[in-house]
């Protein structure tokens, strides 16, 4: 009985579905919009390009965010990926290359909340999924993007690329869910009770 209530619990509902895809289309106009932004960004950065990593945190608020609100295995790489997709389809300057770095931007913040067996979703959780997010977008752009840096550069950038991750991706998506919880729009999810759960 015990463990037919635990797969229950990890089973994907059609609301599930349903609550993440529209996250992920969400999420993926806002890494459209942050795309657009980057060049401006980027410039600030012209003199040293690894600061550009601190702005990266930005496209990686759909894993961390799905994670929280459906709290079940998948939950996070499904919404980062599907936001990717919705990023390259409405046509961006990074190209359909936004799908491998939503897929491995995805699988570091799912490890997150894999750490934790997906039973803890506080907000040192949300940091950690974001940091580890955050840890494969550096490392994508230092092997695929960045080839060329110097290895000072690279580790630089992957720093900083984490801590955007755990900032960005990890304490603003942790808020909006419990604002969101707070509206009643989480009744019927795993995370309904987001609003009023400890912190730490």
């Amino acid at each position: 009985m015990h463990n037919g209530q635990g797969a229950r619990k990890r089973t994907w509902r059609v609301v599930d579905i349903v609550v993440a895809s529209v996250l992920s289309v969400a999420a993926g106009v806002i890494f459209w919009l942050w795309s657009a932004g980057y060049g401006f960004i980027s410039a600030l950065f012209v003199a040293f390009p690894p600061g550009g990593a601190l702005y990266g945190g930005g496209w990686l608020i759909a894993g961390v965010l799905g994670g929280l609100v459906i709290r079940k295995p998948g939950a996070a790489l499904y919404c980062e990926v599907v936001a990717a997709c919705v990023e390259a389809l409405m046509g961006t300057h990074f190209g359909f290359t936004v799908l491998l770095s939503g897929l491995v931007q995805g699988l570091g913040a799912e490890l997150g909340f894999a750490l934790f067996r997906y039973r803890q979703f506080n907000l040192p959780v949300a940091l950690l999924a974001g940091l580890l997010a955050g840890l494969a977008l550096g490392l994508n752009g230092a092997l695929v993007y960045n080839v060329a840096w110097a290895v000072e550069w690279k580790a630089v950038y992957i720093v900083l690329a984490m801590i955007s991750g755990a900032i960005i991706a990890g304490v603003l998506p942790w808020l909006a869910v419990r604002g969101l919880g707070r509206t009643g729009a989480l009744a019927n999810l795993p995370s309904r009770n987001a609003a009023i759960e400890r912190a730490l």
